[in-house]
This record gives C-alpha cells, sequence and structure tokens, in this order.
C-alpha cells in the first residue's frame, strides 16, 4: 500500500477502460444500441476528480450511444473507442498531451489492458480482474469493475495527495 500511496501523489491523469473497470463487464445488447449499468458513486467520483483539476480519460475497444452520454453527462472530453492495441494508443497519447508516464494511473481488468498497464506510472486492476492484469497491478481495488473500483481509485489518489476534504 506505501508504493501506491507513492505513486498515487504523482498522478494527474487517469485512464479508465470501460467494460470491466466503468461497468461490470455485461452486455445487453438491443436492436440500435447496446446498454451499459455505470455505478452512480464511480460517476460522481470522477466529477470530484475532474473538479480537482485532473484529466480523466476513457479507452475501450468498444463503442456505444450509452457510452458517449455517459461521458458527456460526466465532462469527460476525451473518450476513445475502437481501440485495439491500448499501447500504441497511450503511446501516441502521451506524444500528443506532453505528460511523463509517472503523472498517470490506468485502471484495467483484462489482458488487453496489459500493454498499457507495462508503461503507466501507477498500474491499477479492479477487484474482479483476471490474474494477469492483477499480476501488473500496483494496486488492486476492493471493489469490482461497474461497482465502486473507480471510486476507490480516485479516493486512493485525493487522499494521498491530501485533497480529499469531505
Amino acid at each position: 500500500m506505501i508504493e501506491a500511496i507513492r505513486r498515487a501523489r504523482k498522478v494527474r491523469i487517469l485512464i479508465l477502460d470501460v467494460d470491466g473497470v466503468l461497468t461490470d463487464g455485461r452486455l445487453h445488447v438491443g436492436e440500435n444500441d447496446d446498454i451499459r449499468d455505470f455505478d452512480i458513486k464511480d460517476g460522481h467520483g470522477i466529477v470530484i476528480f475532474l473538479r480537482k483539476g485532473f484529466e480523466v480519460i476513457f479507452v475501450t475497444g468498444r463503442d456505444s450511444k450509452s457510452l458517449q452520454r455517459r461521458a458527456n453527462e460526466l465532462g469527460i472530453k476525451r473518450v476513445y473507442t475502437g481501440v485495439r492495441k491500448k499501447g500504441e494508443f497511450y503511446d501516441k497519447l502521451k506524444e500528443e498531451m506532453g505528460f511523463s508516464d509517472e503523472e498517470v494511473a490506468f485502471v484495467g481488468d483484462d489482458v488487453v489492458d496489459l500493454s498499457i498497464m507495462k508503461k503507466v506510472g501507477f498500474p491499477i486492476a479492479v477487484g474482479d480482474a483476471v490474474r494477469e492484469v492483477k499480476r501488473e497491478a500496483v494496486y488492486v481495488t476492493k471493489n469490482p469493475g461497474g461497482r465502486g473500483a473507480v471510486r476507490e481509485v480516485i479516493e486512493l489518489i485525493l487522499k494521498a495527495k491530501g485533497m480529499w476534504d469531505y
């Protein structure tokens, strides 16, 4: 936990996988779009994090209207869909935005997330992530994806920075 707190203090950008992190990973497929369940506490945590002046980025291999709608509700300006190679995506984003690895936390749940987790300063796995992802993580949340894991991460980062003042 000491290492997680040390790394959390340097974070200014939080990159989140979507399916299995912001959602529980289940997908309800409808005629016109898929339906995803998002946790209200995760959303409130994201809004708090943004209000404190930090950046939140969504990255996923899938696209859906429900994701775009949720991102708009929360004030997320950077939503990247259709991303198959997250490590390559991260390298391009880093060049574009000009941040260092140690300033970035990434939360993932499955093997497609490993390429980005190996690059960021603070790799995090949700509580129900696959074994390989948990092994790569500096911190594993107590909560599963889609059930408060993101809020837990945000609280950890803000408390480490002395910015959780509620």
